[in-house]
């Protein structure tokens, strides 16, 4: 006989459901009710009937009037179940059961736990089930990170709200032998404590504290021990993961057969692996079956809220080694130290990179080679910045590219009216003269031009150069060059950075009597090079001549806090207080006093061979920007600490982790100081310090570097379409490109956007030139303003040329190479490198047998070992089509036929176009914000992430999700995590 008895608030006596028939070797379910929930409690109920119809199941509900349930992990983690079988039989036959819970809420189902099968026998045999929380199973756009579970529907607010619930025991028996004969009996004690205090809140959600909303922030203490092990998980590697992984095949160097569930936190690397693929739904691979989604989310909640329990338990923060400053962060460095402004590529090479960042520091070591650039590099800037005047006189050139048009106003710093030439930033180190030499390349026109020469807007100088009144043009052949005669003006400069322009005065209103123009200006061209009659070719700055002094630059300005005065008491004194405060800034730090002894000596030296009292600095400063100190970032073990322990950095050692994340240089001295006090472990102050270095015009190089690397922005310059495909691209459009975005992001950062705009914003930052090439009218002149869209074509990053020309080839454009870009920068889920030896795809056939790219991308996939990555890339590629290889928006592919951008992905998901994918990827939200945190975290810290911080990132994005996922959020939540506050000493 089947009997069945629910425990609760009040005892409730054995239910009989009538006798069972025998049991053949098939399988058979039957589905019994738990209990109902009330404002009061948990009340049972009991019913009778010989078969058990899904009408018969009953519903958990939480009444719309009562609190939503509150924070149920701080309860308790989970609730138990305990299922207790007996089978008394007529013979000696053996029989197995299995029990398995699932959970049902507002359209949404999904297992919860799972035993067996097991082997029983007449005896009474009891299973305990673990019930984790079911807060992943209520949809996401119903759940509050925090202290409460869900929303109320009509007014938003956290706290109150009704869902109906169905929880389901489904008991699941197997005769071994067919000629038994049984009759089971099925005992069942739900622990209604537990379960009242998880299903129905009542009172005030606990404080919320960082890991609110997970298992782990339970009121009990922490076990360290893993949570059940719900059985459809081990099921479902063995059916869909294990053909492939396993110790055999060792497919993705992934074997699942051997991987226990059971030690999951000793697998961190494998399992977030698999955490990644199930949150893609990246595997199995396309055409082979596939689990329901519930096993998805499911499978993918459990295994993180195992790893992020034993993180808390015992956290892992990395161990990244010391590193020397990059040369953009050198640069940085030496302009906030010294107020002086450098070009880091003329004296330091280039930096390798790792996890796309320039700033890792396993690919910034120190080398003999390298430590002489940098001790040439201390020398000129220390001259530079102190003003030697034993500086002797050098040539700078500065070339403008042939690929620039010149029938326009060239840029900012030149003034209106103006057409073509350059404009430069260029540091005069003396009070001098100095000698501009201009370099004009002009067609024998019959008209002059007027060449002005500006320093700092002001006019310095105009010249007046060609013009041939009565000869004829030349009736055939190309235009004739005159010879390249250079111009030279010299000019008395003061010290300093100064803008020097060159650019030609455009005539605005022609003489009477002259005919107009028989063609645009836009359309000559000459030399292979289009533009206007006469352009600048390159300028050269020789100097000083006949120097006069350092005079008042703001390096001087910076550096000399006092003047010696008389006596070598008060010069010494002087330049103690100079170079203490130089160390300082440039240490990071405060100095000792040997430190600051050291430099004096220098400075004695130094005052000795040239006779000065700056002579003496400049020599203490060269030795200052020499220490390793100022080129290197060390972060020093605290001695009492144990091998592998996870300890919190000094706050001085966090204010530099902060100010390199923040600016890519030096802390100032407001956070130097905070952090000399001890006060940024106030987590109050410390969000105040992040919000004033967010705000300061510093933070830029979150753009101009983080994002400019992580977007593939930085490659614009060198990206070079074909001319002969593409007569349209020039340098102009280029910098138009690279500027839209830099413009686009910084916005975003400045106006605290939620990071969900880099996929939906409704606008951009534009010039008439890039109006003119998206098709955008009404927009006119050279300045970027911020324009809005008429439609979502181009909405977002996805719709900006940077981005559309960085993803082609030269002469096309590439869905492989785009859809790359899509995984890898926005899914965080980067295809493996393709195999060694596949053939190019082929280009096209001959003249009138041209395929489309999407043919010829189908013949590419026949390959087998290139299909699997391909059915991942190939698709969001083939979503941006409609955009050409230099991001104009076009109709008819090459190939003369339809732009045919309907997509299909591996999950069966369709879509058509740009719009389709935006849509697409806004549905996978927590896939690109979880690669934005993880992209800025890698920034950060100056290292890959790794399975241990995967935790830390998902707290960041739970948090983050209260307040829209903003930039500010996200950066507050990396600056106070545990991989950037603490570190992992040496095992």
């Amino acid at each position: 006989m089947l009997a069945a008895r629910i425990s609760g608030v009040s005892p409730v006596g054995r239910v009989r459901f009538g006798s069972a028939p025998a049991v053949s070797s098939s399988s058979t379910s039957v589905a019994l009710p738990l209990a109902q929930a009330s404002e009061s409690g948990v009340t049972p109920y009991s019913f009778a009937a010989s078969t058990v119809a899904p009408a018969a199941i009953r519903r958990l509900t939480i009444p719309s009037s009562s609190r939503c349930a509150a924070q149920w992990s701080a309860v308790a983690p989970s609730a138990s179940v305990a299922l207790t079988s007996t089978f008394s039989r007529r013979s000696a036959a053996t029989a197995e059961v299995s029990w398995r819970l699932t959970a049902s809420t507002s359209g949404e189902s999904a297992p919860i736990a799972r035993v067996g099968p097991a082997s029983t026998n007449a005896a009474p045999k009891a299973t305990l089930l673990t019930v984790p929380t079911f807060m992943r199973i209520l949809p996401r756009s119903e759940l509050l990170p925090g202290s409460y579970l869900c929303r109320d529907p009509s007014t938003g607010r956290a706290g109150r709200g009704g869902f109906p619930w169905t929880v389901v025991a489904h008991a699941t028996y197997h005769d071994l032998r067919a000629e038994s004969s049984m009759t089971p009996a099925f005992t069942r004690t739900v622990l209604t404590g537990v379960v009242a205090a998880l299903l129905v809140g009542a009172g005030a959600a606990p404080p919320r504290h960082r890991y609110a909303g997970t298992a782990f922030a339970s009121a009990q203490p922490d076990t360290g021990r893993a949570p059940a092990i719900p059985v459809p998980y081990r099921a479902a590697l063995d059916r869909y993961c294990v053909t492939c992984h396993n110790t055999q095949l060792l497919t993705a160097n992934l074997a699942l057969d051997a991987a226990a569930l059971d030690h999951v936190a000793e697998a961190t690397g494998t399992w977030e692996k698999v955490i990644r693929k199930l949150r893609a739904r990246a595997m199995p691979p396309p055409g082979r079956p596939r689990p329901e989604p519930s096993i998805y989310e499911g499978f993918a909640s459990w295994l993180e809220t195992t790893i992020d329990r034993q993180a808390a338990a015992r956290p892992n923060a990395g161990r990244p080694p010391a590193r020397r400053l990059n040369r953009f962060e050198y640069a940085n460095a030496v302009r906030d130290l010294l107020a002086l402004e450098i070009d880091g590529r003329a004296l330091l090479p280039s930096d390798e990179t790792a996890f796309g960042f320039d700033n890792n520091a396993d690919m910034l070591p120190m080398s003999s080679a390298l430590l002489e650039r940098y001790m040439s590099a201390a020398a000129q800037i220390s001259r530079r910045a102190v003003g030697d005047p034993a500086i002797r006189p050098s040539v700078t050139s500065y070339v403008v590219s042939r690929l620039r048009l010149q029938d326009s106003q060239a840029g900012l710093g030149l003034p209106f009216g103006s057409r073509g030439g350059v404009s430069v930033d260029h540091y005069f180190p003396l009070d001098a003269e100095y000698v501009v030499t201009v370099h004009v390349r002009s067609r024998r026109t019959r008209e002059p031009h007027v060449l002005d020469i500006r320093v700092d807007g002001e006019r310095a100088q105009a010249f007046t150069i060609g013009g041939r009144r009565g000869l004829p043009p030349p009736d055939t052949g190309p235009p004739v060059l005159a010879p390249d005669v250079p111009i030279e003006v010299r000019l008395s400069v003061p010290a300093g950075a100064r803008q020097v322009g060159v650019t030609f005065v455009e005539k605005l209103v022609a003489p009477e009597g002259l005919r107009p123009a028989r063609l645009p200006v836009s359309s000559i061209s000459f030399g292979g090079v289009r533009g206007a009659e006469a352009r600048v070719e390159s300028i050269d700055i020789a100097g000083p001549y006949d120097a006069t002094g350092a005079g008042d630059t703001a390096s001087r300005r910076r550096i000399f806090s006092c003047r010696p005065g008389d006596g070598a008491a008060v010069a010494e004194a002087c330049a103690t207080e100079i170079l203490s405060t130089l160390a300082r800034r440039a240490y990071r730090r405060p100095v000792t006093d040997a430190e600051v002894g050291t430099l004096l000596r220098f400075h004695r030296d130094g005052h000795a061979e040239t006779g000065t009292f700056d002579g003496g600095i400049q020599f203490a400063l060269e030795r200052i920007l020499l220490d390793s100190s100022f080129l290197v970032r060390v972060e020093r073990d605290p001695v009492d600490v144990v091998s592998g322990a996870a300890y919190r950095l000094s706050d001085l050692e966090i204010a530099s982790r902060l100010s390199f994340f923040l600016w890519s240089s030096l802390p100032d001295d407001e956070l130097v100081d905070a952090a000399t006090r001890g006060a940024l472990g106030d987590p109050a102050e410390l969000e105040r310090q992040v919000r004033r270095l967010l705000a300061d015009p510093r933070a830029t190089t979150l753009v101009t570097n983080f994002a400019a690397q992580w977007l593939l922005v930085r490659n614009v310059p060198a990206v070079a379409p074909d001319v002969n495909a593409f007569p349209e691209f020039d340098d102009d459009l280029r910098e138009a490109f690279q500027r839209e975005t830099e413009l686009f992001l910084d916005a975003q950062l400045r106006e605290d956007r939620s990071v969900l705009e880099l996929l939906t914003a409704d606008h951009t930052f534009i010039n008439e030139r890039l109006a003119k090439h998206y098709g955008i009218d009404g927009v006119h002149g050279s300045h970027f303003r911020r324009v809005r869209f008429d439609d979502d074509r181009r909405a977002g990053l996805l719709g900006q040329g940077s981005i559309l020309t960085v993803t082609s080839y030269a002469n096309r454009t590439s869905p492989v190479v785009r859809g790359k870009w899509l995984l890898e920068n926005l899914l965080g889920a980067p295809p493996p490198p393709p195999p060694p030896n596949v053939p190019p795809l082929d280009d096209g056939d001959a003249v009138g047998a041209a395929r489309s790219m999407r043919d010829r991308m189908e013949q590419h996939r026949e390959n087998p070992a290139c299909a699997s990555c391909h059915a991942q890339m190939d698709p969001l590629g083939f979503a941006l089509e409609n955009f050409d290889a230099i991001g104009r928006w076009r109709d008819v592919d090459d190939a003369g036929g339809p732009v045919d951008d309907a997509v299909t992905l591996p999950d069966g998901q369709s879509f058509r176009g740009a719009v389709g994918l935006r849509e697409m990827l806004q549905s996978r939200r927590d896939e690109f914000v979880h690669n934005v945190v993880s992209k800025l975290l890698t920034y950060a810290l100056g290292r890959g992430v790794e399975a241990y911080d995967m935790p830390a990132i998902r707290a960041i994005v739970r948090e983050a999700e209260a307040d829209d996922y903003r930039w500010s959020s996200i950066i507050l939540g990396i600056a106070s995590s545990t991989p950037f506050q603490m570190r992992s000493t040496e095992r």
